[in-house]
C-alpha cells in the first residue's frame, strides 16, 4: 500500500506457497509485546457488501442454522412463520445481526477480547449501548490511564489520516476491524485489519463514510463508528477513579 494509510496497517511480506495454498505473509503484529491483551472492533453499520445483499435476495433459500444462531441470540427474534419452519432467509439474518449490536446503534461492534492469560470472550454480541461499550473497554484496559490514552491518541491519528487518505475515499469498507493491543508495560497501539471485503468505487466516484447507509449509496459508516469510538474513550479516559 502506497498510501497515507500505510503506518496504520500490518507491512505485507509477500505471498508464499505451502501444500499448494498461497498464503499472504503479513506482519505479527504482537512481536513486540509482553503477554499482549488483544480487542478486535468491527467497523462500520454493517457487515455484509451490498452485492451479498442482492445475491441472497434472489435465491433466498431458507437457513436452518442462522435460524439456530439468532434464537440462540434471542428466542423472540423470529416471526411466527420463521418459528413454524424453524429457518430464516439469509438476508433476514444478516439484517437482524447487525441490530442487535452495537453495529447499528454506534458504528462499531466489539468481536472479542483475548486476555495476557490466553482466555477468550466473544460474548458481546448484544452489547449494544455506549453504557455498554465503555464498561468492556473499563475491563479490557484494567481502568489503566495511560493505556486508554494511547489507544485515545492512536485513533485520533488514524482517523486524521483516514480524511486524508485516497485509498479510503475511493473505497467501501466492509467487514475491516481496528486492533488494538496493549501489555503489562503499557505499550498499546492500534492497527487496521481485515480488508477482505474492501471494494474500490467505481472511478470517480468517493464515499464519506459518516453519512446513514441506503441501500445503493454504498456508505459504510466507518468514520461514523470511529468518531464515537474516540468520544467513548475520551470520557473513559478522563474518568477520576482511573489509575
Amino acid at each position: 500500500m502506497n498510501d497515507v494509510l500505510r503506518p496504520y496497517v500490518p507491512a505485507y511480506h509477500g505471498d508464499i506457497v505451502k501444500d499448494g495454498e498461497r498464503y499472504n505473509q503479513m506482519e505479527d503484529l504482537l512481536a513486540d509485546f509482553d503477554s499482549p491483551c488483544v480487542m478486535d472492533c468491527k467497523m462500520g453499520v454493517r457487515t455484509y457488501l451490498e452485492e451479498e445483499l442482492t445475491k441472497a435476495r434472489k435465491k433466498p433459500s431458507l437457513r436452518k442454522d442462522m435460524y439456530q444462531k439468532m434464537i440462540e441470540v434471542d428466542p423472540e427474534a423470529p416471526t411466527e412463520e420463521e418459528n413454524a419452519q424453524h429457518a430464516v432467509t439469509k438476508p433476514r439474518y444478516m439484517q437482524w445481526r447487525e441490530t442487535i449490536s452495537s453495529t447499528a446503534t454506534l458504528g462499531f461492534r466489539i468481536e472479542g477480547i483475548k486476555k495476557e492469560d490466553g482466555t477468550v470472550n466473544r460474548d458481546f454480541k448484544k452489547t449494544k449501548t455506549k453504557e455498554q461499550v465503555m464498561e468492556a473497554f473499563r475491563e479490557f484496559t484494567k481502568e489503566n490511564r495511560n493505556i486508554l490514552t494511547s489507544y485515545l491518541n492512536r485513533l485520533k491519528g488514524i482517523r486524521d489520516t483516514l480524511q486524508m487518505s485516497s485509498f479510503f475515499k475511493s473505497h467501501e469498507v466492509i467487514g475491516s476491524s481496528l486492533l488494538f493491543i496493549h501489555d503489562t508495560k503499557e505499550q498499546a497501539k492500534v492497527w487496521m485489519i481485515d480488508f477482505g471485503k474492501t471494494t474500490p468505487l467505481p472511478e470517480g466516484e468517493v464515499l464519506q463514510h459518516n453519512v446513514p447507509w441506503v441501500e445503493g449509496n454504498r456508505e459504510d459508516g466507518y468514520l461514523w463508528g470511529l468518531n464515537n469510538l474516540i468520544e467513548i474513550l475520551k470520557e473513559l479516559s478522563q474518568s477520576e477513579d482511573l489509575h
